[in-house]
C-alpha cells in the first residue's frame, strides 16, 4: 500500500503542534528567544545522533544513503533559508509580540500560509488550480478561527513586525524547497544548528539566563520532535508536494495543538472550534482530491536524492550496486515528455502555459 504524498507534511504539522502546548509549559520559566533556541538546538542534537547511527549502521558504497554534504550550488538557497526562518523570524516575531496583543499575534501567523503559497505561485512558478486555491483559503480561514478571541485583536505597529515574520517564513519555505532533494535530515539538522545558535546568541545578548537543567532537557526533547523530526517531514513534503501544497497541509498544525491541548487540559470546545475544523478538513479533502495531469517536458537535470528506478529514473549504475531501493547516488535525468497526474514536486518544477 503505497503512501499519500501529503502524509510527510500531515505528520510534520502534527508534530509541531503538538509541540505549541508543551511548549507553552516551558515559556513561564524561559525567555521567549531563548526557548526558540534551545528548541532549535534540540532539534540539532537529536537529528545528529541518528545521522550519527545512520552513518555507522550503513555498509560502505557509493549507493549506501543519500551523500552527508550539501553541494556548493545548493549553500546560497540554504543560508538564506536559515537567514529568514531561523534568525529573522523567530527575532521580529518576539519583538512584535511585546507591542501587540496575542490574539492579534495568533491570527496574524495564519498569514504565513498565505505568504508561502503566494510567494511560490507568483514567484517561483508552482501552478495553482482552484481546488488547490479554495482548500487553501479554507484552511486559512479555519486557523484564524482557531486563533481568534472576540474584542482581543487589534491592529498595531507590533502587528507589522509579526507579519513580517510571517514573510521571512514565507521565504524561508520557497527557499528550502529549492534544497528539498538533498538529504532531509542533514538539512534539518544543519538548520537547527545554525537557527539555535543564532536565537540563543541574540537571547544572551538580550540578557536571559538559562534556566533550571530539567527545563534545558525538556526544551531540548520537545525540540527533538517538534522542531527537528517535524521539519525533516517537512522538507520531505516539500519534495514531493511543492511549497505550497506542502504549506497548507501544515498550516493545520494549530488544529492538531487544540486538540493535544484538550486532551491535557480537558475542556469543552466553544462551537468555533468545530466551524475551524470543518473548515481545516475540507481543505485538506480539497488539496487530497487534486489530479493535476498534462503532457509535460523534462529538462536536463542532475541531483542525488533517495529514489526507486520509476518511470522517473531509468538510468544506469557506474558502480557496483546490490540492488537495494531505494537508495541515493548522484544521476542525471535526460530530457523526457510525458502526460501523468503529478505534483510541483522536484522533479515537476515546469512553467504553465495557463
Amino acid at each position: 500500500m503505497s503512501i499519500h504524498p501529503a502524509s510527510p507534511a500531515l505528520a510534520a504539522a502534527l508534530l509541531f503542534g503538538a509541540s505549541t502546548p508543551l511548549a507553552k509549559l516551558l515559556v513561564g520559566t524561559t525567555h521567549p528567544l531563548l526557548l526558540a533556541g534551545l528548541l532549535y538546538l534540540g532539534s540539532s542534537v537529536g537529528l545528529a545522533l541518528l545521522l550519527a547511527v545512520r552513518v555507522l549502521r550503513s555498509r560502505p558504497g557509493p549507493a549506501d544513503g543519500a551523500t552527508m554534504r550539501i553541494p556548493a550550488r545548493d549553500i546560497p538557497w540554504l543560508a538564506g533559508a536559515i537567514l529568514f526562518g531561523g534568525v529573522l523570524g523567530p527575532a521580529l516575531l518576539m519583538v512584535g509580540l511585546t507591542r501587540t496583543s496575542g490574539a492579534s499575534a495568533s491570527l496574524l501567523l495564519n498569514v504565513e500560509g498565505v505568504l508561502t503559497a503566494v510567494l511560490a505561485w507568483v514567484v517561483f512558478g508552482e501552478n495553482a488550480d482552484r481546488r488547490v486555491v479554495l482548500g487553501m483559503v479554507a484552511i486559512v480561514a479555519g486557523g484564524a478561527l482557531l486563533a481568534w478571541e472576540p474584542g482581543g485583536a487589534a491592529f498595531s505597529g507590533g502587528a507589522l513586525l509579526v507579519v513580517a515574520a510571517c514573510l521571512c517564513w514565507a521565504i524561508d519555505n520557497n527557499l528550502t524547497r529549492k534544497v528539498s532533494a538533498n538529504d532531509a535530515m542533514l538539512l534539518a539538522c544543519l538548520k537547527g544548528a545554525l537557527a539555535g545558535a543564532g536565537n540563543t546568541a541574540l537571547a544572551v545578548a538580550a540578557g536571559a539566563h538559562l534556566p533550571t537543567w530539567p527545563a534545558v532537557a525538556s526544551s531540548l526533547l520537545v525540540g527533538f520532535f517538534g522542531y527537528g523530526l517535524s521539519l525533516m517531514l517537512f522538507v520531505v513534503g516539500l519534495r514531493t508536494l511543492g511549497t505550497a501544497r506542502t504549506g497548507a497541509y501544515f498550516s493545520v498544525a494549530p488544529l492538531f495543538g487544540v486538540l493535544i491541548s484538550l486532551a491535557v487540559w480537558p475542556e469543552a470546545p466553544g462551537p468555533l472550534f468545530w466551524v475551524a475544523a470543518a473548515l481545516m478538513a475540507v481543505g485538506v479533502w480539497l488539496h487530497v482530491r487534486e489530479r493535476h495531469e498534462h503532457e509535460h517536458t523534462h529538462e536536463p537535470l542532475e541531483h542525488s536524492h533517495r529514489h526507486r528506478h520509476d518511470e522517473h529514473h531509468r538510468h544506469f549504475h557506474d558502480f557496483p550496486w546490490r540492488g537495494e531501493e531505494p537508495h541515493a547516488h548522484l544521476h542525471r535525468h535526460e530530457v523526457l515528455t510525458h502526460k501523468h497526474p503529478h505534483y510541483p514536486d522536484i522533479h515537476h518544477r515546469h512553467r504553465h502555459r495557463h
